[in-house]
């Protein structure tokens, strides 16, 4: 078992930034893919950003592609969201996840992942 917890959600405004935080726990951090997740307020949870096991890799979704940036310190198992430029349509739930290592593309899988943070909120306001 992983367990995550995300945090560092919060009330922003257009344009600023945020880092989120998902620290886990549990089995050895390094064996698994990471990803973060958002669920919007009516709207189907989607895919964000991945990194692979050792973070040579990552995967973003279009519409936070350039603004956001993923990463992971394998040291001190955690992984974490730079969220820059924010936007209101960036207002969600934001849920990090783990998976067991695969092919780049699975980043993208949501049904790839295992485990799941409760999630933060992170609400941008205009």
């Amino acid at each position: 078992q992983v367990q995550l917890v995300e945090s560092g959600g919060r009330l922003v405004q257009v344009g600023d930034s945020l880092r989120l935080s998902c620290a886990a726990s549990g089995r050895t951090f390094s064996n698994y893919d990471m990803g973060w997740f958002r669920q919007a307020p009516g709207k189907d949870r989607e895919f964000v950003a991945g990194i692979n096991r050792s973070g040579g890799a990552t995967a973003y979704a279009d519409s936070v592609k350039g603004r956001f940036t993923i990463s992971r310190d394998n040291a001190q198992s955690a992984a974490y969201l730079q969220m820059n430029s924010l936007k209101p349509e960036d207002t969600a739930v934001y849920y990090c996840a783990a998976k067991t290592v695969g092919v780049l593309a699975t980043l993208r899988m949501m049904g790839r992942y295992n485990y799941w943070g409760q999630g933060t909120q992170v609400t941008v306001s205009s």
